[in-house]
């Protein structure tokens, strides 16, 4: 078993303790995530998957008037469209964050033709240290 050395000090000793903290658990209630865990399960994940808002509103949201307006499409198609693509790049492998890539019908104006969308997948610990993998467009940590 590994024992710090007693001239080691916590992250606490130095810094002291934390102003704010904010969990997994809170950006999912809040919205800033969104949990699509249960999809990805389907699609193979093992690890909680969630997606964050950005990425969610650019490749899954879609609404009735969306596809009056557009082309006839819903939300769990679009859903799956994502998880499989991330599941497919995630057996691939790689460094992270691993970018995937997949064709999505953007949301608002007349469009009906896909276009091309570039995402990032990444690891990382949960609230309570457990892994879990998130979602985001390219620009997002």
């Amino acid at each position: 078993m590994y024992s710090h050395p007693d001239h080691v000090q916590s992250m606490t000793e130095i810094f002291g303790e934390p102003i704010h903290t904010y969990s997994r658990a809170q950006a999912i209630a809040d919205g800033v995530l969104v949990d699509v865990s249960e999809v990805a399960r389907e699609a193979g994940f093992k690890w909680p998957v969630a997606m964050t808002c950005a990425a969610f509103e650019d490749c899954v949201s879609w609404s009735e008037a969306d596809s009056r307006r557009q082309t006839h499409q819903d939300e769990s198609g679009r859903l799956w469209d994502v998880v499989y693509m991330a599941r497919l790049a995630a057996r691939r492998g790689g460094a992270e964050p691993i970018k995937f890539q997949l064709y999505r019908v953007p949301r608002g104006g007349r469009g009906v033709r896909p276009r091309l969308v570039t995402l990032k997948m990444m690891s990382g610990p949960g609230d309570q240290g457990e892994p879990v993998i998130t979602i985001m467009m390219p620009g997002e940590d």
